[in-house]
């Protein structure tokens, strides 16, 4: 591959991410489909997500709920390399065409939601044992959703609560609302190989 050809896609912890210029991507675009809600390529963040649960794999992850979930890579990881049954949820219906292409390169399906944070009731966070998600506090205006969705999700039972992040200040003030209601753990994240990412994970068990 020379150097002026843009890569196609990536292996990463055992599964293909495809980038904006793979085929299936811009098939996608030729038709027309364009996220609007930042659901435009795979963020660093899903990489720091599947590099802490490959290195830490949850006990509890037969149904994942994966909120705000772009192109959906985490939770494409984790029904291919835990087997677990997820549930991908976002605000943008137009981001899951290309999370049904970038989930049919790894032989695996997820189930679409189209909802918003607030919309993600207890009721409906009951039935799952696990919420991960990747770069959805990106605003100010985000960070009391975001708590209240954790807050929510604690109440309804969900055992591990994973939310990775790029450092943004307003992931570390809704990271700290969770530390004080709820201890859960901040922590540093980096990966190197194949692809370099840093940030921030918050951690919840919810015992």
């Amino acid at each position: 591959m020379s150097k002026s050809t843009p890569r196609t896609s990536y292996r990463f912890r055992g599964i293909t991410m495809p980038t904006s210029s793979h085929p299936s991507m811009l098939k996608l675009r030729r038709q027309g489909i364009r996220p609007t809600i930042h659901g435009n390529k795979l963020w660093k963040s899903s990489r720091l997500l599947i590099d802490y649960m490959n290195q830490n794999r949850p006990e509890h992850c037969r149904k994942v709920i994966d909120v705000g979930c772009g192109w959906g890579a985490s939770g494409i990881w984790c029904a291919k390399t835990l087997g677990s049954k997820v549930t991908s949820v976002d605000a943008d219906p137009d981001v899951f065409p290309f999370l049904e292409a970038s989930a049919a390169l790894n032989g695996v399906s997820t189930k679409p939601l189209v909802a918003r944070f607030e919309e993600l009731t207890t009721k409906k966070l009951a039935k799952f044992d696990m919420l991960i998600a990747a770069d959805i506090c990106f605003w100010d205006e985000l960070i009391e959703p975001v708590s209240k969705l954790v807050n929510r999700a604690v109440k309804a039972g969900v055992k591990h609560i994973i939310i990775a992040d790029p450092e943004r200040s307003t992931f570390f003030e809704m990271a700290e609302r969770c530390e004080k209601r709820h201890c859960a753990e901040v922590l540093e994240w980096q990966t190197k190989s194949p692809i370099k990412a840093r940030g921030a994970l918050m951690v919840l068990e919810n015992a």
